[in-house]
């Protein structure tokens, strides 16, 4: 991770009901009797009922345990990851301001769907609110906002892909999506919206793993995701308005829980990405000589009804393996990392 592609022609990334239980992978170590006791348990209890899902060490991107993580199915706003990713990665390395103010263009507010925040077309807001609006309380006319003026920006600077600012910042999100081997990922829209919606928008749980640990590897984006509120602002006819913004991620400070983002359509059912860490393992080699280990867990859950118990309950799963797979050494086969 952490490669940046240079920014030369198209399609390369500017830098810029309850389901049945399907069969369950767990790699390195055979699935021991405990492990296979709590996820009877979760079972019993109505968890893990998820379509898909993958639970991942961030540091290594070893897969530790997963479930049809292939398989491709919508994903609703979790698209908002890669949306925001575009955005940071125009303002790092082709020098945007997060400070310029955008304007709400109407197509913003067209199947948009809830408009919980009260924006109005001709609305005026810096990119950063509009960056906390999409990441912190999922906001769909933020992203399309985001999406519209960043494309604006870059059209003379990558090829025209048709569409528009849009088509041209889609043609990005799916560029990043390419650099980093999201391969059965297909974005067409900033926000996730489905319905209605040709062709179609898929991912994978195992891409939106790729994606998430690329996007936690930005202090960033780590930061606007981390924020249970977020006071912020925006202009409408010479008059400031402000707005309370609450994260959409009930389970964000809890069990070591620091981010990252929720999504929901009827296509898609609940979808939820956690990013989780412990106290780093400090291996003590001598009196001046120590390895530290980061403990950092990322699960990608799509397609469950009830993304945070479900949510939990893998992250309590994820940490027992995590420390089975520790014990053990941390052996990583590359064909199974990600």
């Amino acid at each position: 991770m952490g490669r940046v592609a240079r920014l030369t022609v198209a399609n390369q990334w500017l830098p810029i009901n309850v389901h049945p239980i399907k069969p369950v992978t767990v790699f390195s170590r055979p699935f021991t009797a405990v492990f296979a006791l709590a996820l009877l348990l979760a079972s019993s209890s109505g968890l893990l009922a998820a379509q898909a899902y993958i639970i991942v060490d961030s540091k290594s991107g070893h897969v530790l345990q997963e479930s049809d993580s292939r398989a491709k199915r919508q994903v609703g706003s979790l698209t908002k990851v890669a949306t925001a990713m575009v955005v940071l990665d125009w303002a790092e390395k082709r020098g945007g301001d997060l400070g310029q103010v955008a304007t709400l263009p109407p197509e913003a507010f067209v199947n948009a769907g809830e408009n919980n925040i009260g924006f109005q077309p001709g609305d005026t807001i810096t990119l950063r609110d509009l960056l906390y609006a999409a990441l912190v309380q999922s906001d769909n006319i933020a992203a399309y906002a985001l999406a519209h003026h960043v494309g604006q920006a870059v059209q003379g600077i990558v090829p025209a892909t048709g569409g528009g600012p849009l088509g041209t910042f889609v043609g990005q999100m799916n560029a990043l999506a390419k650099n980093l081997k999201m391969e059965r990922t297909r974005f067409v829209n900033p926000h996730g919206i489905d319905a209605g919606v040709k062709p179609v928008p898929f991912s994978t749980a195992a891409d939106m793993a790729r994606l998430t640990r690329y996007a936690m590897g930005k202090a960033g984006f780590r930061f606007y995701v981390s924020q249970k509120e977020r006071q912020i602002s925006f202009t409408r006819a010479g008059t400031r308005q402000g707005y309370l913004l609450r994260n959409t991620n009930e389970l964000l400070g809890t069990n070591g829980v620091d981010g990252v983002k929720t999504g929901r359509t009827a296509r898609a059912g609940d979808c939820l990405i956690l990013s989780a860490q412990r106290k780093a393992e400090v291996i003590q080699h001598s009196e001046t000589s120590a390895t530290v280990i980061p403990r950092h867990l990322i699960i990608v859950m799509l397609g469950s009804t009830n993304r945070f118990a479900e949510g939990a309950q893998l992250l309590n799963v994820g940490w027992q393996v995590y420390d089975q797979w520790a014990a053990a050494g941390r052996p990583v086969e590359p064909k199974k990392a990600l």
